[in-house]
């Protein structure tokens, strides 16, 4: 049965004339009819009751109205949706957020732009570390990702600059540098270091180890955090001292203090990576709202 019996047969059960009906389809009133004819032929039993100054419907006439009105409706959904998803103004869109990296502000900045221009876009945000970013991104899982560079396995994928960010050391409250502006990493060199798993943040892990390398000492390693933005929690506790991304430092506590390091190069940046020649409509409205952004600033 094709979808346009359904609408001539509709158009009939709503205006109970052919003749308006045939108006509102923009068509002629016979071949009007002849549908009707040939979806009651289809059916096996009549769907109207032909009056002298209208129609109406039959029992069996009301049920099919009812039923071929619902699926007109989501007909016309399923259509408005594909069509959504092909402009990249609507479905879904699976999102990695490396460790420590949705606390940037740019990332809620982007985030957020893109959310109110493509409001009926369902974002699905996942965090993870790096090693299972690259890979759940290669194998299709995730559309896209924020990640910290640099990354050897970052290479692999398109990539698109959002910010560079600074990093901070964490003092507990109690260390007799607690109340020091700017410090030297050369100065910490007799507390422990709170440091987190390699593959949580590879290059970030290494460009710490190499800022403690250049200022002359081998880090004292302590307890290790399970992830970035848990490290805080560990210096409060008195652990040690940390090195954690600038934007960390929305986490607030009593019991920490962030200080600027003197070593100008150690610094992260943060950008998305999505797959190369993906031609997705939904990633490339994200790229379009990140350009946008980018821009403006």
């Amino acid at each position: 049965m094709e979808l346009r019996y359904l609408r001539y047969f509709v158009a009939v059960a709503q205006t109970r004339n052919f003749t308006r009906a045939a108006e509102m389809l923009g068509m002629s009133q016979p071949p009007l009819s002849q549908q009707i004819l040939r979806l009651e032929r289809e059916i096996g039993t009549p769907l109207l009751k032909r009056l002298t100054r209208g129609v109406e419907l039959t029992e069996a006439g009301a049920a099919f109205y009812n039923d071929a009105r619902q699926i007109l409706e989501l007909t016309g959904n399923a259509l408005e949706k594909a069509k959504g998803i092909a402009r990249g103004v609507s479905g879904q869109l699976s999102l990695g957020f490396a460790c420590s990296i949705a606390f940037h502000p740019a990332i809620f900045s982007l985030l957020r732009q893109f959310q109110a221009r493509y409001p009926a876009m369902t974002l699905l945000p996942r965090e993870a570390n790096m090693a299972a970013l690259m890979h759940d991104l290669q194998e299709g899982l995730l559309d896209a990702a924020f990640v910290r560079l640099p990354c050897e396995s970052s290479k692999a994928f398109n990539l698109q600059i959002i910010a560079s960010e600074a990093m901070r050391i964490v003092l507990p409250a109690t260390h007799p540098l607690s109340s020091s502006g700017t410090l030297s990493l050369a100065q910490l060199m007799d507390t422990p270091m709170i440091t987190f798993p390699r593959d949580v943040a590879p290059s970030l892990y290494e460009s710490i180890i190499s800022a403690c390398l250049r200022s002359g000492f081998q880090p004292q390693t302590g307890p290790q955090s399970p992830q970035i933005s848990s490290a805080i929690s560990m210096v409060a506790a008195g652990f040690g001292f940390a090195i954690v991304p600038a934007s960390l430092c929305c986490i607030s506590s009593p019991n920490v203090s962030f200080h600027h390091s003197a070593d100008p190069a150690l610094t992260s940046d943060i950008a998305l990576a999505w797959r190369k020649w993906d031609r997705s409509a939904s990633v490339q409205s994200l790229i379009q709202t990140l350009e946008k952004q980018n821009q403006a600033s």
